[in-house]
Parts: C-alpha cells; sequence; structure tokens
C-alpha cells in the first residue's frame, strides 16, 4: 500500500495528529475505510475482479436466482450500475441471465457453476486479504470487531 500522503490524508500513526483525531472513532472508521477499500480493490484486481463481482456471486449463491431489482436490494449495488456488473458477470461466463417465465420485461439472474468456482476463489482471496487488514487482532478480536460493526451497521439502516 501506499503512503496515506500519496492521497491527501493525514497518517494518523504520526505523533503530528492531534490526539483529539485519533480517539474520535468516526475519523478512525474513516481512515481504515480508505486503506481497507485500496487493500480490497487492488487484491482483487490480481484475480481480474471486483467488489461487486463479490456481492452479486454472493447474494446469487447464497438466495438464489433474482431479478436485477433483487440483486439491486440484496446486494446494496445502485440499479443504475447493476446492469453492468451483470454484463460482465455474464461476458465471463459467471451469471446467466434469462427471461423470466412470468414477467418476459424482465430477466432472473443465476449462478453458473463457473460462478460458483469463482466465488470460492474470490472467498480465498478476501480471507487472505482481510487477514492482511486485521493482522494486528487475534480471532477472537476479530470476531468482536465484525460483531460491534454489525451492530452500529444494523442500527443505522434499521435492520435487525
Amino acid at each position: 500500500m501506499g503512503g496515506a500522503e500519496t492521497v491527501g490524508i493525514p497518517d494518523d500513526s504520526t505523533p503530528r495528529t492531534p490526539d483529539r483525531l485519533r480517539r474520535r472513532p468516526s475519523r478512525l472508521l474513516s481512515q481504515l475505510t480508505v486503506r481497507s477499500d485500496r487493500l480490497i480493490t487492488d487484491g482483487l484486481v490480481q484475480v481480474d475482479a471486483r467488489k461487486w463481482h463479490y456481492a452479486v456471486l454472493a447474494s446469487l449463491q447464497e438466495y438464489g436466482p433474482g431479478s436485477q431489482a433483487e440483486l439491486s436490494s440484496r446486494s446494496g449495488i445502485h440499479r443504475s450500475d447493476m446492469v453492468g456488473v451483470l454484463n460482465e458477470l455474464a461476458e465471463r461466463g459467471l451469471v446467466a441471465r434469462v427471461p423470466d417465465p412470468e414477467d418476459r420485461r424482465r430477466n432472473v439472474i443465476t449462478i453458473s457453476s463457473r460462478g460458483r468456482r469463482h466465488l470460492c476463489l474470490l472467498d480465498e482471496t478476501l480471507d487472505d486479504l482481510e487477514g492482511e487488514l486485521l493482522a494486528p487482532l487475534s480471532p477472537s478480536e476479530r470476531d468482536q470487531l465484525v460483531r460491534l460493526l454489525t451492530r452500529l451497521l444494523d442500527h443505522h439502516t434499521g435492520a435487525a
């Protein structure tokens, strides 16, 4: 990863960062998000993938086939971006699009066997990248961090 200066973000590990900034959870989350996004994006490029590919394939694997609108809702990908993501996945043979027999105006998207294999590769890649991101934390601390972040996100999104 490049230095924080390259993106105009102060490196909070230096003594120059005021302590009151280092104690702000919102700032810490923001700083970590920048570094996490860079690490994950760069790592997925190495396996010719993007975060949105993973989100769609994971949704299809866990919940089964769905329309573009359903996939948008499940994955958090804006509807206007979903078509492009699905085009990329379909061109690679990772998903199939077929007209919905109940409504020919919409498509039903299904993960292919190749898509399932690719999802396994992406899981392994993300496991390694997240291991790097969370390296200073013990396994129990990692679990606790996920629980706390999930609780915060659920609270702010109205999820139960």
